[in-house]
């Protein structure tokens, strides 16, 4: 009898009696806290149908099933369902806060700050029912000087600025109402929207390629999470940080103020341009050296082989079949191909 019954009245899968035994999915679980268990469970069993419905994850896992089977690959075919199914789900959301909290608090702890980054999770702000506001940074620790975060993962977000502003129009989201609504939800000294770089709507490109500032408004972070790449998170941060800090109650001119943060924005975003390149160069020399190493190791194996067909005149067949699966060049550059990587 299946342990799986569909509850079609109630639209509801009920599972009893239900137990699994692998080592992967063990370790996973008996890290967690027990009050945490039930809801990861379920997010994965969300997962897991997600991948299944994709038929380049399935084709994956078929391949993966047959090929490989050691916890290193398995763990590398995790990464990639993350990667693939964060752009499909909506939990996308969820995901993106607390990657980027995790960042950041990753980052305050490398630059020496006192800053803590929290999730705000499902509990309201000042304003009543209202959940803006995804993330409170308390600057130097201290709950009376906060920079708020809210992150934005979805392409209906548009720039929205207000002389642009239709007010009789059906209500939706844009950088401009969730950074002021961020900054009034969780009263905070500056906000910042974070948005990912595949899923940006055109009008917030066409003012921002990376970082933003919207005087009297707040700051724009285009980040690019499947790379990996929160480096222009971590400079909008920098740039709030530093009117939180400094700003007094006096008359500022916005005007100026403006042109300084985007004068800092434009250089900083030079700067990243260079090291892109830089990086680049490293990468393509990188699979220079290895294609340079891979042939030289094919050379000195081939050469290996006609000295000994020469001497003897012909080769076994034990030689023949070695000569043809070239194991030992294989297991070379393996070797040689770490400490390029490593370079």
């Amino acid at each position: 009898m299946s342990t799986i019954k569909l509850n079609q009245q109630l639209k509801r899968l009920e599972i009893k009696e239900f137990e699994i035994e692998n080592q992967i999915v063990f370790n996973y679980f008996d890290n967690l806290s027990a009050n945490e268990r039930d809801e990861k469970l379920l997010r994965a069993i969300y997962i897991g149908v997600l991948a299944l419905m994709e038929d380049r994850i399935s084709s994956f896992l078929a391949k993966t099933n047959n090929e490989l089977g050691t916890e290193l690959e398995s763990l590398k075919m995790i990464f990639e369902m993350k990667k693939e199914l964060f752009y499909k789900s909506t939990i996308k959301g969820s995901l993106a806060e607390d990657d980027i909290a995790e960042f950041l608090n990753n980052y305050f702890l490398e630059k020496r700050l006192k800053d803590r980054a929290f999730l705000t999770g499902n509990t309201a702000g000042n304003i009543p029912k209202n959940k803006t506001g995804d993330i409170v940074c308390e600057v130097n620790g201290s709950s009376d000087l906060k920079i708020a975060i809210e992150c934005k993962f979805d392409k209906s977000i548009r720039f929205g600025e207000i002389e642009n502003k239709e007010i009789f129009t059906r209500k939706t989201d844009t950088a401009w109402s969730q950074l002021i609504e961020t900054q009034a939800n969780r009263d905070s000294k500056v906000s910042l929207i974070v948005l990912d770089i595949s899923l940006v709507d055109n009008s917030i490109l066409k003012n921002f390629d990376n970082v933003g500032f919207i005087p009297g408004v707040g700051f724009v972070a285009i980040i690019n999470s499947q790379k990996g790449d929160y480096s222009n998170l971590s400079i909008a941060y920098m740039l709030a940080r530093d009117i939180a800090l400094n700003s007094k109650e006096i008359e500022l001119d916005k005007d100026i103020l403006a042109m300084i943060v985007n004068r800092i924005i434009k250089d900083i975003n030079e700067i990243l341009s260079i090291k892109s390149l830089v990086m680049n160069n490293i990468e393509n020399n990188k699979a220079i050296l290895k294609q340079l190493e891979k042939s030289i190791l094919l050379m000195d194996f081939n050469q290996e082989y006609l000295k000994r067909f020469l001497n003897v005149g012909t080769l076994t067949k034990k030689d023949l079949l070695d000569f043809y699966m070239a194991d030992d060049v294989k297991d070379k550059y393996k070797l040689i191909e770490k400490d390029i990587n490593e370079i």
